[in-house]
């Protein structure tokens, strides 16, 4: 399995597969990689004739500097992990900041129509821009046919999908259900920094959300939200952020509910200091 550390070094690669008509799916990923990973990649190698892994640990979508420097970096472990998909059909890129900002480690400001300002964009600022630059450059070094990202980061999805649709980038977005651990608890790189009585209590939040599309049923998304904060107030370790019930075009919070339209639920969460997040499709 090829490790490329420099653009140009992978570019040369993906060039010498397409002059042979080959299909390059992208997996974008930060590292400390899991089971949920792992199938966004095998959904990749079922579509196209190579995959390629990013593995890096984005600074400009961090706007908790301690958080950043945190996260876990693991490569040697997800090349290993890797390996047993494929061989031969996967390269790993896991440029460095210099790679991919050259000195000057700053985002670009980008228009996703509102949707940026929506959940994560109010308590996470700038996030998306670090999000749309890095996406975007990766869009940029290995021109894939089609790129893979999870539901579990659906604000994301919608924001990458905007990008490719404002800035006619030739790529296919497809979007993966989200992997979740036996206890329902969905899987994330942060879930390995939880501590004990954290990663106990941490299930839940997906007990809370599948609750919710109970209740959502027959109940205003108003009641819903209020019955989560309740509960929320009573847990002993879980902390609320948020928890919002959002159209999923718009990302806007609903007020009233539409049989025409498509709803889902946003959580966020601290367990401890971890910060966690998940959704539930409603109807």
């Amino acid at each position: 399995m090829e490790v490329y550390s420099e653009k140009h070094q992978i570019a040369v690669a993906i060039n010498g597969f397409k002059a042979k008509k080959q299909t390059i799916g992208l997996v974008p990923t930060m590292g400390a990689l899991h089971e949920g990973h792992l199938q966004l990649v095998k959904k990749a190698l079922s579509q196209n004739d190579k995959a390629v892994v990013s593995i890096f640990v984005n600074p400009t979508q961090f706007d908790n500097k301690n958080d950043l420097k945190k996260y876990p970096r693991t490569l040697n472990q997800d090349v290993t992990l890797l390996k047993t998909i494929s061989q031969d059909r996967i390269l790993v890129y896991a440029p460095t900041v210099e790679d991919m900002y050259g000195g000057k480690t700053v985002s670009e400001k980008f228009d996703f129509d509102g949707l940026e300002f929506e959940m994560e964009g109010r308590f996470r600022v700038g996030h998306f821009d670090g999000v749309g630059t890095i996406v975007k450059r990766f869009f940029d070094i290995i021109k894939p046919h089609k790129a893979y990202f999870g539901e579990k980061d659906f604000q994301q999805l919608a924001i990458i999908k905007k990008l490719v649709e404002k800035y006619k980038i030739p790529v296919n977005i497809v979007g993966c259900k989200i992997h979740r651990e036996v206890n329902g608890l969905a899987m994330s790189s942060r879930n390995t920094r939880l501590k004990p009585e954290y990663k106990k209590a941490a299930p839940f939040i997906y007990e809370i959300l599948k609750s919710a599309k109970d209740q959502f049923g027959t109940k205003s998304a108003g009641k819903v939200m209020e019955w989560v904060e309740k509960e929320f107030s009573r847990h002993d370790l879980l902390e609320l952020e948020y928890f919002l019930v959002a159209d999923v075009e718009t990302l806007k919070p609903v007020k009233r509910k539409s049989n025409k339209k498509i709803y889902r639920a946003f959580i966020a969460v601290y367990a401890g200091d971890i910060r966690l997040i998940d959704n539930i499709a409603l109807n």
